[in-house]
């Protein structure tokens, strides 16, 4: 049987607040969902799933810039 573990990854603190600085000038409230890390058991297979952040119904998906070690 395949398990498949997943890890929520938070998005950082600086990178969510250069956000919600930006959205302030268009006068509008971004919606951040945090990404996931997901492992396939007993592999060595690993999927990144990205931040995504929603503004004004458009998605844009993003990183965070530092190393996460297991």
């Amino acid at each position: 049987m395949v398990r498949v573990i997943t890890q929520e990854i938070e998005i950082e603190e600086s990178l969510k607040k250069k956000i919600e600085f930006i959205c302030s000038f268009c006068n509008t409230t971004p919606i951040i969902e945090n990404g996931s890390l997901r492992t396939i058991e007993r592999t060595n297979l690993a999927y990144v799933e990205p931040h995504r952040i929603i503004i004004k119904g458009i998605n844009f998906l993003a990183f965070n810039y530092k190393l996460v070690y297991m």
